[in-house]
């Protein structure tokens, strides 16, 4: 997830260097535009999959547009859960979103709708949380993560992932209850504010339902591995 608190200095940071596109309601407010690949990993999970996690979004500091994407590919196949969301604050730390999600797997996809809340939790624990709901479901995730400074450059990331629905969906890969979380630790230098690359360990493990159908396909339903990637933004 990108990193909530360099976000809310971003705009701050634009606002005073990058040329003016566009005013609101007569005061200057730019629209500006970002992109946040917070992770890009390979890792040594089952099959080598290539993995990310990005943000992008454009707005003024009251309306912003996000699309929100994170999956992985295996081998040729691609899996991704993928979010276009209006956001607007609601607090000086929170905004509120909402808008269409759209989910993919190899042989099956389904649409959302979605409401979420994005921000900064006390403890400066970045968080992002949504509730969606289309015609025969309703799931809910949450992710959550703490940038440790260990020295200016040196960054410890702790992170932790959450998926549940009420039904299950073979098509989809996804069971009842708590489906799936994914519990990470990684380690970056930032070179660059911009661009810094990271190892670190992940363990991701799937319940219930969830747990049966990886099974069946004959994947892990738990695995601990290791990871190396960059984080970039710009």
């Amino acid at each position: 997830m990108k990193r909530f608190t360099q976000k809310i200095k971003l705009p701050l940071f634009l606002m005073l260097t990058a040329p003016t596109l566009a005013c609101a309601s007569g005061e200057y407010d730019p629209v500006i535009p970002s992109l946040w690949i917070d992770q890009l990993e390979a890792s040594t999970q089952q099959q080598t999959p290539m993995s990310w996690d990005a943000q992008a979004w454009i707005g003024t500091n009251w309306n912003k547009v996000y699309l929100n994407t994170e999956g992985q590919s295996t081998s040729g196949t691609t899996e991704s859960e993928n979010q276009l969301l209006y956001s607007r604050p609601i607090s000086r730390l929170w905004d509120i979103q909402a808008g269409a999600g759209y989910d993919q797997n190899q042989s099956a996809s389904q649409g959302w709708g979605v409401i979420g809340v994005q921000g900064l939790a006390p403890y400066f624990f970045e968080v992002r949380a949504a509730l969606m709901a289309n015609d025969h479901n309703v799931g809910a995730r949450f992710d959550a993560s703490y940038d440790a400074l260990i020295t200016q450059r040196l960054i410890l990331v702790p992170s932790i992932k959450l998926n549940a629905y009420t039904n299950n969906d073979e098509k989809i890969g996804q069971g009842s209850g708590i489906s799936s979380s994914e519990v990470g630790l990684r380690l970056r230098y930032e070179i660059r504010r911009k661009f810094a690359p990271y190892i670190g360990v992940k363990w991701n493990e799937a319940y219930g339902k969830t747990a049966d159908y990886i099974k069946a396909e004959n994947g892990k339903a738990s695995e601990l591995s290791a990871v190396a990637g960059l984080r970039i933004w710009f």
